[in-house]
């Protein structure tokens, strides 16, 4: 029973002292974080103006760094355009040179991934088409149909993979790793798809190099997000995001546009794959009634059809009291229409009417999916397309055809408004919760001058002061998935098998590729700021940096150096240093302090006067801070 006592003190501090630090934390990234919009920017009469820094031009190059330190401007880059530093980037990026760095960033064909590409052949549905996933990883029902068996049939041999999966685990004598290879070993069938989908988003975002580019490929999935878990997109999911989000980044923002909505995983979550025209439709449900019925003239006694009820036609009156058969109905779903609108592009005050929705609806009817449960892939059909004009916010669109929905995309994609409100969100998500107006209209005036160049407006945004100004610094809380990556790029973490990290981004309120609604994952702070959310971060901080989160292995010891072990302060230097730069705020830093007395940190008995250093729980505490949680 001790041993177990002091297993569990390594991961986590008593409940008051938990609950007391959570609060603390809480209270100090509610009132901390800077709002950094126009109006609340303005200085105030009297306001102290931050003083002029002067940085060698070698290492920031044209970045107009004014306010920030070399290491707080590395630190901020880090932060916002990578998933933080790892131990050794801050001195690696500063012999390079950061405006270096950030050209590197921009460009990320120019640099070697091939680390990483390993690091993902271990998951190989990664490179499957949603045909051979849908093959070798069948729903139960379809699998069952396929097999001519019953379902629990097909469960029950599902049932007996996991088993085989268990029994040829070997054991590593890592208590860690064996425990996620168990883990791992339990999803069997459909799950695999989006489990591997979720740990190689993981290990891009701890291991790749080309950090800005993993940033976006997170950013755009969240602009244009899917539920993975509604119906057949658990199958489609994986091509969505290697071959529709990956490679349009840092494009044109129109052939990304377009990508996503010729994807089936997009046609499928917002439900156009089955928007048709009803009088298209109607008028060719008759043709097709009329071809079967011309089938059957002249080939039975008499030249007449089989009346309805008898062989081989379809029984209009069924037999043995049986139900008849509802005739399928189909018309117009305005669901992508008007998401493509209000949150791919224009914004929801752009002052379009409900009935320009119908009308981009109706640009993108016949739009659908070939063979969905077989080979998916995007299929225009002209019979199930609306004809006649369609006025989309004033623009008329009579071309006909599949060229009516693509003109309007591109009308959609080049329009102010779009240029404004991905501006806004991208300044959102890089700079502040609420960015400043002026740096929002410079991006959407490169946006415009661009065509809608991604590159082009990230380094408008980039080479501007107001990223680097005082008030964006720390100024984001990180979101779920953020912090999951910069923890373990911060502990340096050997992560052999990323799915219990993937499940820590769930428990903390943002299961990957399972966000519900259209709009995706919040990037505010207001969104993952409470007590309770604070707690569970905290002991998740504390889980990992205590080398106890299944999957990974991490030595603080080695990092923090022996003076350490037996040092509570020195062990505390060590992590602040490594974990936070050193950049840590006075009250922070007296919160932490007035921990090193405890019991649990000095693992000490009254009976024992030797301390040996919980280092796990000074780095935990270190890394659930108010600076840590923030980027």
């Amino acid at each position: 029973m001790s041993g177990k006592r002091s297993n569990r003190s390594g991961r986590r501090i008593d409940i008051a002292g938990a609950g007391f630090l959570s609060g603390a934390l809480a209270l100090a990234l509610t009132l901390a974080v800077p709002h950094a919009n126009a109006d609340k920017n303005k200085k105030k009469a009297g306001a102290e103006v931050p003083a002029v820094i002067a940085l060698d031009k070698k290492f920031k190059g044209d970045l107009p760094i004014t306010q920030l330190t070399e290491d707080e401007a590395i630190v901020h880059a880090l932060n916002r355009l990578a998933y933080g530093p790892r131990p050794g980037d801050v001195e690696r990026i500063r012999q390079m040179g950061l405006d270096k760095w950030v050209e590197q960033q921009l460009h990320p064909d120019s640099i070697d991934d091939s680390a990483l590409n390993r690091r993902l052949e271990n998951y190989p549905t990664l490179k499957m088409s949603s045909a051979q996933l849908l093959e070798q990883y069948p729903q139960p029902k379809q699998a069952a149909k396929q097999q001519g068996v019953a379902k629990e049939e097909i469960k029950a041999e599902r049932r007996e993979k996991v088993r085989d999966a268990e029994a040829q685990l070997q054991q590593t004598g890592n208590e860690n790793i064996d425990k996620a290879q168990q883990q791992l070993a339990k999803v069997q069938g459909p799950g695999r798809i989006t489990a591997e989908l979720a740990m190689a988003k993981v290990d891009r975002a701890v291991y790749s190099q080309r950090q800005l580019e993993a940033v976006m490929e997170d950013f755009w999935f969240n602009h244009f997000n899917i539920f993975a878990n509604k119906g057949d997109d658990r199958w489609l999911a994986t091509a969505y995001v290697r071959d529709t989000i990956r490679p349009h980044t840092m494009g044109k923002f129109q052939d990304l546009l377009i990508a996503t909505a010729k994807s089936p995983a997009m046609l499928f979550y917002l439900d156009n794959w089955q928007s048709v025209d009803s009088a298209a439709f109607k008028a060719h449900q008759q043709q097709v009634a009329m071809r079967r019925g011309g089938r059957f003239q002249g080939g039975f006694s008499g030249g007449t059809a089989p009346q309805p009820g008898t062989f081989p036609g379809p029984s209009g009156t069924p037999q043995n009291g049986a139900k008849p058969q509802q005739k399928q109905e189909r018309g117009l779903n305005e669901n992508y229409g008007r998401e493509v609108m209000e949150l791919h592009t224009l914004g929801v005050d752009a002052g379009y009417t409900q009935q320009d929705v119908i009308a981009m609806a109706e640009c993108l009817t016949g739009w659908t999916i070939r063979e969905p449960r077989k080979d998916p892939a995007f299929e225009f059909k002209p019979e199930f397309h609306a004809t006649g004009k369609k006025i989309v916010m004033g623009r008329t669109f009579y071309d006909g055809g599949m060229n009516d929905g693509e003109e309007a995309l591109k009308m959609l994609a080049n329009h102010p408004s779009t240029g404004i409100f991905v501006s806004r969100k991208l300044a959102r998500h890089f700079v502040s919760d609420n960015p400043p107006a002026a740096l929002v209209n410079r991006m959407a005036d490169t946006f415009a001058a661009t065509n809608g160049d991604i590159r082009s407006v990230l380094k408008t945004m980039i080479y501007s002061s107001e990223f680097w100004s005082k008030d964006a610094y720390r100024a984001k809380v990180k979101t779920p998935f953020e912090l999951v990556a910069s923890t373990a790029r911060a502990l340096n973490a050997d992560v052999a098998i990323s799915f219990p990290l993937a499940q820590w981004v769930g428990r903390m309120g943002e299961p990957l590729f399972q966000c519900q609604p259209p709009t995706g994952y919040s990037d505010k702070a207001e969104t993952w700021v409470n007590t309770g959310a604070l707690l569970n971060r905290l002991n998740f901080a504390l889980a990992f940096a205590s080398d106890k989160m299944p999957g990974a292995k991490v030595s603080l010891a080695a990092m923090f150096g022996p003076e350490a072990l037996s040092d509570p302060d020195m062990a505390l230097k060590r992590a602040l240093e490594i974990f936070l730069d050193g950049q840590v705020a006075p009250g922070t830093r007296a919160t932490l302090e007035s921990r090193l007395k405890d019991p649990q940190i000095l693992q000490a008995r009254l009976d024992d006067p030797v301390k040996k250093v919980n280092d796990g729980l000074i780095g935990g505490l270190v890394l659930g801070a108010p600076e840590f949680q923030r980027r």
